[in-house]
């Protein structure tokens, strides 16, 4: 049973997923869902995500893996700094491997905690 303050943060949110995995992009999407939050995704890469971020006006938030197929997700932190999404990077990466420019981002372990991961998106 989910949480029901995550599931009230969560709720009609709309979440991009950035995640090459496969079964940890369907149980994110399926645990996005089951609270409510409408998924735009999942995409396994850098540049599907961009298109994606092109083509879709309203994103409230988004969850990055950090590696996708030997690149790093950081044009697509940019492009939602920019637009000024909040996101999490989803990494086994400690905060200090990270590059300098991202070390303030909110990082979720994997498998990515919904209810950590509503609190740093969303307060």
């Amino acid at each position: 049973m989910p949480d029901p303050r995550t599931v009230s943060t969560l709720q009609g949110r709309r979440i991009l997923v950035v995640e090459d995995e496969y079964m940890m992009a369907e149980d994110l999407q399926r645990d996005l869902q089951q609270v409510g939050a409408e998924v735009v995704g999942p995409v396994p890469s850098v540049t599907d995500a961009l298109r994606l971020l092109a083509m879709e006006e309203t994103i409230d938030g988004a969850i990055l893996d950090v590696s996708l197929r030997g690149e790093k997700a950081y044009p697509v932190a940019d492009a939602l700094r920019e637009r000024g999404v909040p996101f999490v990077l989803a990494t086994g990466y400690e905060q200090w491997a990270l590059p300098e420019a991202y070390r303030d981002v909110p990082r979720c372990d994997k498998p990515v905690d919904l209810r950590h991961m509503a609190r740093a998106l969303f307060g």
